[in-house]
């Protein structure tokens, strides 16, 4: 499918690996010029590499951490500056730690507020004026399932992500109709983070191999874990023209797992 996309121009953060790395593979793959951000220059630079392989656009790696006010703004003006404008924003950004509520002290809640929640609401209000002078302006946040059902021990996920969907929902609504808004709730994807804990989870005796260690991560009537490119597909499908009726939503993409009815 022609997902229309060929010379648009994206902007997609927390992009040197795991899901926002597939998700600018994915528009990369469809011509779109693809700004890369991350805070270690050496995955970055690789990650650069492996999605120019796949390219029809252009790629530009900009480092710079999500915490940082500055920096947040700086990677929209470098998008504008290197590309004329901005069409698409897909918001992503590494896990808060896990931990139970009474292991968390405040300085985990500030920096999982900074992290996923802050940093989300500068690039949007940074990017929005550029999104609304293009012809098919959207923003995609990468968060969790947990904002559709609580997940142990993850109480950051849990508390703090909500705010990015009830952000996500307004801006479907004051950006409308020039920018849509959409959220996907992934569940485990084989990430290097995913192959990080299973490998660990083997050397410690809980699995007999890591094809057994996937298995036990998958919990969905799939009986799978989900292929990072399958997320970053559905990103580039929610970016394109193709979903024009599709604003306001929050799309689990967890291979069933959530038990909520909505």
């Amino acid at each position: 499918m022609d997902l229309q996309l060929d010379g648009n121009t994206a902007l997609v953060t927390a992009s040197s690996s795991g899901l926002g790395k597939a998700s600018a593979k994915a528009l990369a793959r469809e011509g779109v010029n693809v700004v890369i951000n991350g805070r270690d220059e050496d995955r970055l630079a690789e990650a650069k590499d492996e999605i120019e392989e796949v390219a029809t656009g252009e790629v530009l790696a900009q480092s710079g951490d999500l915490t940082d006010p500055d920096e947040t703004v700086a990677l929209v003006e470098a998008t504008v500056e290197e590309f004329g404008g901005l069409d698409h924003l897909v918001t992503s950004a590494g896990g808060p730690p896990s931990g139970a509520f009474m292991d968390t002290d405040d300085e985990d809640w500030e920096h999982a507020y900074q992290l996923l929640v802050m940093s989300v609401v500068r690039l949007a209000r940074e990017a929005a004026p550029h999104l609304q002078e293009s012809d098919h302006g959207t923003i995609v946040n990468i968060t969790s399932r947990s904002v559709k059902e609580a997940l142990d021990s993850l109480v950051l996920s849990n508390s703090v992500r909500m705010s990015v969907i009830g952000l996500e929902k307004t801006l479907s609504k004051e950006l409308a109709p020039e920018v849509r808004a959409n959220a996907v709730l992934p569940g485990p994807h084989e990430t290097s983070r995913i192959q990080d804990l299973v490998n660990a989870a083997v050397d410690r005796g809980e699995y007999d191999s890591y094809e057994e260690g996937l298995e036990g991560w998958a919990g969905n009537p799939l009986e799978r874990i989900g292929d990072p490119m399958e997320l970053g597909n559905t990103v580039a499908f929610l970016s394109s023209p193709k979903s024009g009726f599709i604003n306001g939503t929050a799309l689990p993409i967890d291979g069933g797992s959530t038990g909520a009815n909505l």
